[in-house]
């Protein structure tokens, strides 16, 4: 991988990043517990329940990516990056750029 592919990775990285953190900022807003006075009806109340799962679920995913992220922003210098974690060849610049924090190929992904 070049220094300007690697330069390309760590801008959209660090976008991705930023991204993220807003999204979580909003997520952590519509998880907050819904208040058992609230005067919603009892089908509406299951409905921002189910919803408020959902959100759980998606806060989870992407704290966890924001995590992968910020680990895969650490590494960028180091000369294992790009590099599969299973068969050790390059990664492919196509899927780095849609996943930076990828650390298998595609063929390894699949079959992991």
């Amino acid at each position: 991988m070049t220094q300007t592919e690697k330069e390309t990775l760590r801008k959209k990285i660090e976008e991705d990043i930023l991204t993220l953190k807003e999204q979580i900022k909003i997520l952590e807003e519509k998880v907050k517990p819904i208040a058992p006075d609230c005067s919603l009806g009892r089908l509406t109340r299951l409905e921002a329940m189910g919803e408020q799962h959902v959100n759980h679920k998606i806060l989870d995913e992407s704290n966890v990516r924001l995590t992968r992220l910020k680990n895969a922003l650490l590494r960028i210098d180091k000369p294992m990056f790009g590099i599969c974690i299973e068969c050790e060849e390059e990664i492919g610049t196509g899927r780095m750029s849609v996943r930076p924090e990828s650390v298998r190929c595609v063929a390894c992904a699949n079959n992991a």
